[in-house]
């Protein structure tokens, strides 16, 4: 199912959401299949509704418009124009939150009492007092509690989501609830101190549909990348009596270079064994069976062990590997459309740790070119692009790990610094 994300650009205009609106009707009308899937996501009324239903449904511009809010992360179509109409003050009301300028905020939510109860940026990051949840600045949260906020239970999940635990626990005792989902935000940023809070709080270890597993396959399949923390987490679970299984691919996700290094002495060519898309995200773990939903940045499909330490960032592990002898310039498997063979390389280049910020030196590109890697090997690579504004396959046809970077559509993942030392002459 494709999810669309949109942001809006820093000058907003309405005539962009509305075109987009009358886009999705005609989709709808010529029975899209991509804009039924865009229509479930977002309306609630559709959720459930079988393509057939769907395409017979009385789909109206409204609800067009509805979906086109909820995908720039807005509850209505009514809140997007209000945003959108106050768009300087918002913008300046931004400016002075991210300063932390108690004062600046104060005034201007005096002056604009309609912006108190409208997001900021996004739906997402919410009111003001939302937004300095995010922040976890307890001192703006505090004042614009006073000036009569009412998304309290909104920024006490962000400041959750965020690790921010001074607002969480404000917030709380402002009457913020645990609630049935509370618990996805912190295994979605892998924070273990909001986590700890709502073990605290008697919070229930299951998504709002009451699924156990829901929470530890966001864990596992999650956009995050924070090693240490997502250690954490998943002690975290396996002391609420979760069964981790001794596998060498949760040994990799929890972080355990000790547990994986006993495996790779009883079975040393694991070290060189390819692993399915299913047993890297784990049906049985509550993942998602569909091939495309655990978030990652070069495919992972039928990759070694050192492929996929690069792309979850576990650097204890990476160095393992390479003193148990793993192949620098290992292949991933090739499906039968072609698309695999990747080596290594390519996921120094392209990957989900450095959108999160990590692998900024380019370390394990210097160790795999150090010891020999083909800066000239060449791959086809097919991706899902999800969470974007126009969902969809990104195909790279016989590319070398820098064409591959050069040539991937979303900058964000493409990590400079490997490139450049791809470019380096050889020594």
């Amino acid at each position: 199912m494709a999810h669309v994300k949109r942001r809006l650009p820093a000058r907003p205009h309405l005539d962009v959401p509305r075109r987009h609106a009358r886009e999705l009707l005609a989709q709808w009308r010529a029975r899209s299949p991509d804009a039924l899937d865009r229509i479930r996501a977002a309306h609630p009324a559709y959720r459930a509704a079988d393509a057939t239903a769907l395409s017979a449904a009385a789909f109206r511009l409204a609800d067009a418009q509805l979906v086109i809010a909820r995908e720039y992360s807005f509850a209505s179509w009514a809140e997007l124009k209000q945003r959108i109409a106050g768009d300087p003050t918002s913008a300046a009301l931004e400016a002075a939150l991210r300063a932390g300028d108690r004062d600046r905020v104060v005034e201007q939510l005096r002056a604009h009492p309609q912006l108190l109860d409208l997001p900021v940026r996004s739906g997402n990051w919410g009111p003001p007092m939302s937004f300095a949840a995010n922040l976890g600045d307890l001192d703006l949260v505090q004042a614009i509690a006073a000036l009569g906020a009412r998304d309290q239970q909104h920024a006490f999940d962000r400041a959750l989501l965020r690790g921010n635990i001074e607002c969480a626990r404000w917030l709380h005792r402002r009457g913020a609830a645990v609630t049935p989902d509370s618990i996805m935000g912190p295994c979605e940023t892998l924070d273990p101190a909001g986590l700890r809070l709502l073990v605290e709080l008697g919070a229930p270890f299951a998504d709002r549909h009451g699924n156990p597993l829901a929470p530890v396959a966001m864990v596992l399949q999650t956009y995050s990348r924070a090693p240490a923390h997502k250690r954490e987490v998943l002690q975290i679970f396996a002391e609420r009596g979760y069964q981790l299984p001794d596998t060498p691919i949760l040994a990799l996700h929890r972080g355990r270079a000790d547990l994986l290094d006993a495996q790779l002495a009883r079975d040393p060519d694991l070290v060189d064994r390819r692993f399915a898309y299913r047993e890297i995200y784990p049906p049985e773990l509550g993942c998602a069976d569909d091939g495309r939903s655990g978030l990652h940045g070069t495919p992972l499909d039928g990759t070694t062990l050192l492929h996929l330490a690069i792309d979850f960032d576990e650097i204890a592990i990476f160095d393992l590997l390479l003193r148990r002898g793993a192949e620098v310039d290992a292949r991933a498997t090739v499906d039968r459309d072609g698309f695999g063979g990747h080596t290594p390389l390519f996921h120094t280049v392209v990957s989900a740790a450095y959108l999160c910020g990590l692998q900024h030196d380019a370390a394990m590109a210097r160790a795999l070119l150090d010891r020999g890697a083909s800066r000239d090997a060449r791959a086809s690579l097919r991706k899902f692009l999800d969470w974007r504004e126009q969902p969809g396959w990104h195909e790279a046809r016989d590319a070398t790990p820098a064409g591959w970077g050069h040539g991937f559509p979303e900058p964000s993942w493409v990590n400079p610094e490997a490139l450049r030392l791809i470019a380096e002459p050889r020594r």
